[in-house]
């Protein structure tokens, strides 16, 4: 990334030599992402990030399908989706959104069901942001397909950590974003099947071939390009060494701590991640202590950080309670050792006691 953020400075758009260098990069990531998801480089669009490709790609299905005003979702959707979703509806589209069982799982059923002759587009995630569970991507869009219906799905979590082939899967719509599998923040990218109908979000020059304007941003194209070939090389590494972490950061916190309870269905989810909750504790006293241990963890989606509404993902999978305001979520890396979940595990521990003796 370095020389494009210091003397490779041309516009990828311009006539000049030093423009014409920088386009040939970012043809170059086009196609390392491409074939991070088993895609062709004309299939792949450069976005800001994947709350843009999320947008883009429903606002595209609507276009495509003006007389056709019903969308499908799902309850636990991320929330550039889902605000997305209630926007529209103000604009007098109709949204369905689909619930989950407890474990987070989606019914088939529920979805088919629900498609109508007016559906436009059914919108469900690969794998979601706060439990890691997964949905089966393939049969959603089978039963998308069979019913003539166009299918976005929101693959961030997914990418990197699961492989992922889209000849295999009748998927329309992906998005995808950089920083989830080690690129820089800020840059997003969307597939769209070729000959699937697409209708620009974002409206200016002619970049990424008229299909979203915006002069491009090259070090970040460049970084999520690397990131891309790096990670197509991750999905064993995460099944082999990141999966039996997070068992053991599992098993240490709900062995170790009473009324804790795992959120998310045991198996069918990411190598990742785990969402824990700790009955009886706000979740916000406990990442505060956490953080002064330099431990890093959240109560559900970052991008929500900073609102005061609980999890609306574990909201969904178990209504009848209050634990939604006392789940923390963690996520672990490639680089995570044995030694932080350990450290983490006894923390947690400690923490979780110091902050219940106060309630007595």
């Amino acid at each position: 990334m370095m020389p494009y953020l210091t003397t490779e400075w041309g516009n990828p758009s311009s006539a000049y030599k030093f423009g014409a260098k920088v386009k040939s990069v970012i043809e170059t990531a086009r196609a390392q992402v491409a074939e991070l998801i088993g895609a062709q480089p004309r299939e792949v669009i450069f976005t800001s990030c994947a709350t843009e490709s999320n947008n883009a790609s429903i606002h595209a299905a609507l276009k495509a399908n003006p007389n056709k005003r019903h969308i499908v979702t799902s309850a636990v959707e991320h929330s550039s989706v889902l605000n997305y979703c209630m926007a529209l509806e103000k604009e007098g589209y109709r949204v369905t959104y689909l619930p989950v069982d407890r474990d987070g799982l989606l019914k088939l059923a529920d979805l088919e069901n629900t498609i109508t002759e007016e559906t436009s587009v059914v919108s469900l995630m690969w794998a979601n942001n706060e439990t890691g569970v997964l949905f089966p991507v393939k049969e959603i869009a089978e039963i998308c397909r069979s019913r003539g219906v166009l299918y976005h799905c929101d693959a961030v979590q997914a990418a990197g950590r699961i492989e992922m082939d889209v000849r295999k899967l009748p998927v329309d719509y992906l998005s995808l974003t950089g920083h989830k599998f080690h690129a820089p923040k800020g840059i997003g990218a969307l597939y769209v099947r070729r000959k699937t109908p697409f209708s620009p979000l974002i409206q200016g020059g002619h970049q990424e071939r008229n299909l979203r304007g915006g002069t491009e941003s090259v070090p970040l194209i460049v970084g999520i390009g690397k990131a891309a070939e790096l990670a197509r090389r991750h999905p064993p590494t995460y099944k082999k060494k990141v999966r039996p972490m997070r068992d053991k950061l599992e098993e240490g916190i709900l062995s170790s701590i009473p009324n804790t309870e795992l959120n998310g269905h045991k198996t069918q989810r990411l190598a990742n991640t785990t969402n824990i909750t700790f009955h009886g504790i706000e979740s916000e006293a406990l990442l505060i202590l956490l953080d002064k241990e330099d431990i890093c963890a959240s109560s559900g989606s970052a991008c929500l950080a900073d609102s005061d509404e609980p999890s609306h993902v574990i909201k969904a999978m178990k209504p009848e309670g209050s634990q939604s305001r006392s789940i923390i979520r963690f996520s672990l890396g490639l680089e995570t050792t044995g030694a932080e979940v350990a450290n983490v595990c006894d923390s947690a521990r400690r923490l979780a006691e110091t902050l219940r003796a106060t309630l007595v």
